[in-house]
């Protein structure tokens, strides 16, 4: 058991029989009353984002999870294939489990995955990551006072805008949180 002062980023537990990762912690003390402490979470099961309030006495069950780095090999349209480059086992994880992330698995890299009793629990993206332009309209010069974008569409299949003066065949880093334009490579 760890006090609920002790959760931060990434951090995962158990509460009422669920598994939680912490997205965003919050020590609220407001006048002579005990503090509230305000946790933003992932249900790992589920995949969906709540808000929890404990008080600051209050302690939640610890759960080790270990990760482990794979190599994406492909995908089909049920599951997801990584290789173990260390002992090259291959483990396939259902398409449904991270569908929200598939669109940035490219493959030959490496990713890191959460792991609990053998069963995985989050998908680790870098915050950034680089992805070729495959189609966008015509590249302008001029207007780079304001923040003119236009649309693009990536070697992954991601929509998102991009400056003016990107064309096609450019590579570009977006963030794996919005999905929105970072810089040019």
């Amino acid at each position: 058991m760890i006090s609920v002062t002790e959760l931060k980023n990434g951090t995962v537990f158990e509460d009422q029989g669920q598994l939680f990762q912490v997205l965003s912690y919050a020590h609220i003390k407001l006048g002579r009353g005990s503090a509230t402490i305000k946790v933003k979470v992932k249900n790992l099961k589920s995949g969906s984002t709540t808000e929890k309030s404990f008080i600051s006495g209050a302690k939640v069950q610890d759960i080790s999870v270990f990760k482990k780095d794979l190599q994406f090999l492909y995908k089909d349209s049920d599951n997801l294939y990584f290789m173990d480059p260390k002992s090259f086992e291959q483990v396939s994880i259902s398409l449904a489990k991270f569908s929200d992330q598939s669109q940035y698995l490219k493959e030959g890299e490496n990713f890191s995955i959460s792991f609990f009793n053998d069963e995985p629990l989050s998908l680790n993206l870098p915050p950034k990551m680089e992805f070729k332009v495959r189609d966008t309209g015509p590249s302008l010069r001029g207007n780079s006072a304001t923040n003119i974008y236009k649309e693009a569409i990536l070697e992954n299949g991601i929509k998102t805008k991009v400056p003016l003066f990107i064309k096609v065949g450019d590579s570009i880093r977006i963030d794996t949180k919005t999905s929105q334009y970072s810089e040019k490579v």
